[in-house]
């Protein structure tokens, strides 16, 4: 008997989910354990598996959309099996009968009604919803031009969101006949994004209506950034080939930062598009044949040739658009720092007797303890102590968390998150230290869960390892204070009525003063101090 499969509910929080990737298709087999899809909440993109056998027989939310929790996501059953009646009663938003009217009739991600209004197999493509967050998406890279021939399966754009860049995929075949986005464009989501369809189809009219219900841009316009996409995509690869490069934004940046010439770069990624890993491994020919043109380049390009001969004084500017993430931390950051009044109290610690102890507890084998970690254990047990630091503000109340969960902030390419250790007090410190590694390892490459960044009670910020002695951070709320940890330095102290080398470290603390007053602050650093100072008491 077919088997029903919904959208999963990742999180606690989450409400909808996007499909961002499908591993199978319609007809293929299904083994149970199989990943299924690739699905995205506005937190992380995580695998989801199959826990049925058969065949997949139906796939009701396609790549790039999105649809509620417990909506139909795909059908699995016996080869040829009939699944009508799985499918065609409508859910009581009708989300579902809209999907398979689409997969049946003419598969588009449009949303416009008039669909009858269409020539003969074309097929509108709108701006995907990734993240249930995302309100707007911009187009990083076109992998396609217009006039190319699209096969199902092919990736037509990158779309970057708040989250990540994320490759979109053709779920339709034919020539890709118009472009309502140009590179580094931004728009809503279900603008109008693309259209498909037989070559020398007349879609004037259709760009025309679907401007004029509010979502796309000016065809005018469009066509001149399409003419502009054009060229940039053709100028990219080198002179000595006519090949179009297939490369992700991020690799191409690294590349003109290393000075790697694209075309000698072998890409691992899919129909072999280099991706970052591709730049970071590339180790030039030891040939002089091979490295000479990296050399002549610069004398042939004019624009890094004006570069380098820049008359003293000229003025150079240069503007980036802002990635979806850093619009998200430009707002959040702004509503704490302007909701929350802060107020930041500074301590200095002395760090002889921890570095002493971190050389004894490496010694053991298997082992490794930075400070960073132990600033994280003390901090933990000195929250047991204060309570009132681990709290949180609410309109009618303040709410005490008496367990502790610790956030450590983990600088990403393109802005920032916060893994979350669960009963940070109960963790040894060689825990602390294997779990902060991987969490760290896991955000970089944007594999965390969403559960994993959620529930922080306290945060802590270190900026020691670039060198930085002192700083002040914004508190992530709705936490009601933020740890910045700065770095070890040697400097003269006092002991004893002595001056004599020593090492100090400064932390500053960062409070919420609707929920934590000055003196409670400067109790819970005191204690902090003394753990840190005396690092055998964190065993007691």
């Amino acid at each position: 008997m077919a088997k029903v499969i919904t959208m999963p509910r990742l999180s606690d929080t989450m409400t909808e989910g996007t499909v961002a990737l499908w591993l199978k298709k319609v007809g293929d087999k299904v083994s149970e354990g199989d990943i299924l899809a690739e699905i995205e909440t506005d937190k992380a993109t995580m695998e989801f598996e199959s826990f049925n056998s058969g065949t997949l027989l139906y796939i009701g939310i396609k790549e790039g959309e999105s649809a509620a929790c417990d909506s139909l996501l795909a059908i699995i059953g016996k080869e040829g099996e009939d699944i009508s009646d799985l499918i065609s009663p409508p859910t009581p938003e009708g989300g579902v009968a809209a999907e398979v009217k689409e997969t049946i009739l003419e598969p588009t991600t449009s949303p416009t009604p008039p669909s009858t209004a269409l020539p003969k197999g074309v097929v509108v493509v709108t701006m995907p919803r990734l993240s249930d967050t995302m309100t707007d998406g911009t187009v990083a890279t076109w992998l396609k031009k217009v006039g190319d021939k699209v096969a199902e399966g092919d990736i037509l754009a990158e779309i970057e969101t708040d989250k990540a860049t994320m490759e979109f995929e053709s779920f339709n075949a034919g020539t890709l006949l118009y472009i309502g986005i140009p590179e580094g464009g931004t728009a809503p989501c279900d603008s109008l994004l693309a259209i498909i369809g037989p070559a020398g189809t007349a879609i004037a009219g259709i760009a025309e209506n679907f401007k004029a219900s509010g979502s796309a841009a000016p065809v005018e316009i469009t066509k001149e950034a399409t003419a502009e996409t054009v060229t940039t995509s053709e100028q990219a690869p080198a002179s000595s080939s006519n090949e179009r490069v297939f490369v992700s934004p991020l690799a191409k940046k690294i590349a003109e930062e290393k000075g790697i010439n694209l075309s000698q770069v072998n890409g691992s990624g899919e129909n072999g598009r280099i991706i970052k890993s591709d730049v970071e491994n590339f180790v030039p020919g030891t040939s002089a044949a091979v490295a000479q043109p990296s050399v002549s380049v610069p004398t042939e390009a004019a624009p890094i040739a004006a570069r380098t001969i820049v008359p003293t004084g000229e003025k150079m500017t240069e503007e980036i658009k802002n990635s979806q993430m850093r619009k998200i931390i430009a707002k959040r950051l702004a509503e704490s720092l302007f909701t929350a009044p802060h107020y930041n109290l500074v301590i200095e610690v002395a760090m002889d007797e921890a570095m002493k102890s971190r050389v004894i507890i490496n010694s053991v084998p298997d082992t490794k303890v930075s400070f960073n970690d132990m600033v994280i254990k003390a901090s933990a047990l000195a929250l047991k102590k204060h309570p009132k630091i681990n709290s949180q503000w609410r309109e009618d109340s303040i709410l005490i968390n008496y367990h502790v969960n610790i956030g450590v902030a983990v600088a990403v390419e393109d802005g920032l998150v916060v893994p979350v250790l669960p009963f940070t007090d109960a963790m040894s410190l060689s825990q602390i230290g294997e779990n902060v590694r991987d969490l760290a390892g896991r955000a970089k490459g944007k594999k965390l869960l969403p559960s994993e960044m959620e529930g922080s009670t306290f945060t802590i910020s270190n900026l020691g390892m670039f060198g930085i002695t002192e700083f002040n951070s914004i508190i992530n709320q709705p936490n009601s204070a933020i740890l910045s940890v700065g770095a070890i330095v040697e400097k003269p102290v006092v002991k004893n009525g002595q001056i004599v080398v020593g090492n100090t470290m400064m932390l500053s603390l960062a409070c919420d003063h609707r929920t934590i007053d000055g003196a409670t602050g400067a109790q819970f650093l005191q204690t902090l101090k003394q753990y840190i100072e005396n690092p055998v008491t964190m065993l007691a």
